[in-house]
């Protein structure tokens, strides 16, 4: 059934679901608090700056009347970056139908109060129907047409099963899940690793170390998520492991990105701004340190990522002290063990 879809945000994973959705038939209004940026995608039919090469389907509409778009929603998709989900969705709730199912597609945590972003939802309206949707995707293939699989985590299975069917197609593939804190908190932590991927890749280290880096790094997501709620099994599917492998292997990962040219000297505030986009792994280093300390869960990688961003460690000294460890074993905190 044909749906109205408001999507607000026009980046490069909004825009990328935007054309997705409107290829699916439904009616989507593309919103965005950049009037510039919002009137050149108008005018070319194209997200120029973040997404180049994919022009918008008929069904896709540019709008400036955020208000209506989301008072004729039926689905609005959240693709704002996830330190302005909570002043995007304070400033939306009230023109929101009752009815409605909000789909949050940022990944991070919220640094000043350490929540994920369906505490956030939920603390502003305890009766939203959200849905979380996250996974092994990069909008430059999403808006391409190219197979992908994600996975959509709700309160409730039929919202998540809604959302399966509103937005599956012949190239992407939607699975669902229960487990809102793992799906979040998987989605938002491996920009950490892949960060520290990235800055093993600008030492020069090859892929042993990354290796090392991406399979350490599962563990220590997994140990803080099912301190944090969480069904370790997540952490083994798309959510966990498949979208750590794609952020910390591929060149479209801006947080790899970033992670490489710190790793040749440059520093973090001028790697991000070469990057041009969010790096959203950089503010969740800092929430996710301090939540951490908070819990009490030992999380060396984050620990080591985040006082190279802080200026406190240089990047190859924070690799030594890594592989300078004291010695375990490796299955005292396998995904099995955690669980």
């Amino acid at each position: 059934m044909k749906k109205n879809i408001a999507v607000m945000g026009a980046g490069s994973w909004g825009t990328a679901l935007a054309v997705t959705l409107g290829r699916n038939g439904h009616r989507v209004r593309l919103w965005d608090i950049n009037e510039t940026h919002l009137n050149d995608i108008k005018t070319f039919r194209e997200n120029r700056p973040f997404l180049p090469g994919v022009m918008l389907p008929d069904g896709v509409d540019v709008t400036e009347d955020r208000k209506r778009m989301l008072e004729e929603a039926d689905l609005v998709l959240f693709a704002v970056p996830s330190q302005h989900f909570r002043q995007a969705l304070t400033r939306s709730v009230s023109d929101l139908p009752k009815e409605a199912i909000i789909v949050n597609v940022a990944k991070g945590i919220e640094q000043k109060s350490l929540q994920r972003m369906s505490e956030i939802a939920f603390s502003i309206q305890s009766d939203l129907r959200y849905v979380v949707l996250s996974g092994p995707s990069h909008a430059e293939e999403v808006g391409r047409g190219m197979p992908t699989t994600v996975a959509v985590a709700s309160p409730k299975r039929e919202w998540a099963e809604e959302v399966q069917d509103i937005f599956m197609n012949d190239y992407l593939r939607i699975y669902t899940n229960d487990d809102v804190a793992g799906v979040e908190l998987g989605g938002s932590l491996k920009n950490i690793i892949a960060l520290g991927a990235g800055i093993s890749d600008g030492l020069g280290y090859g892929d042993n170390a990354k290796a090392a880096m991406m399979t350490r790094g599962i563990t220590e997501i997994t140990r803080l998520g099912v301190r944090l709620g969480a069904d370790p099994r997540t952490f083994s599917g798309l959510s966990g492991i498949g979208d750590l492998i794609v952020t910390c292997t591929s060149m479209h990962s801006r947080n790899r990105r970033c992670g490489i040219m710190i790793g040749e000297g440059m520093s973090p505030a001028e790697a991000v701004e070469k990057v041009g986009m969010v790096v959203e792994g950089m503010y969740t280093a800092d929430a996710a340190y301090r939540l951490a300390k908070k819990v009490d869960v030992e999380m060396p990688i984050t620990e080591a990522i985040y006082q190279v961003i802080h200026g406190d460690l240089p990047a190859k000294d924070a690799v030594s002290r890594l592989m300078s460890r004291s010695r375990k074993h490796e299955n005292e905190d396998s995904l099995l063990q955690l669980g």
